[in-house]
């Protein structure tokens, strides 16, 4: 299984990006995506994730009301909204599927472990 995510670059404080995530179509249908993030010499972050039989959401508390996660089942897409940024947002960012389940894991759906594939990550770094 393949997760492509793309999208990343450099923004500028206060600036907003949108993280796309290519998932397979048969992946997308049936299973909970989420996106994570991991700064140089920090442990891997869950961010948000997003269920598929009822568009349901979850958020970390470091990005509530500031990142959105959505998807797009006619073109195989997840997104990741990224607004107010700051420079403690700067991290490669990664999407990740868990194929066990439709809902996003409650409340451990920031939890590696909870996910069998990931894309390859995308590089966000805030800075002016």
């Amino acid at each position: 299984v393949q997760l492509q995510a793309s999208g990343g670059g450099l923004v500028q404080p206060g600036g907003s990006l949108r993280l796309s995530c290519t998932v397979p179509g048969d992946i997308l249908i049936r299973n909970a995506i989420a996106w994570f993030r991991q700064a140089p010499g920090k442990e891997r972050e869950g961010l948000a994730c997003i269920s598929s039989s009822d568009l349901s959401t979850l958020y970390a508390r470091s990005v509530v009301g500031r990142f959105t996660i959505s998807r797009d089942n006619a073109k195989d897409m997840v997104y990741l909204q990224m607004d107010d940024l700051k420079p403690e947002d700067t991290a490669v960012y990664y999407c990740a599927a868990n194929t066990q389940a439709t809902m996003c894991p409650s409340p451990q759906f920031e939890r590696m472990g909870e996910y069998d594939y990931w894309g390859q990550g995308t590089q966000v770094t805030v800075s002016s």
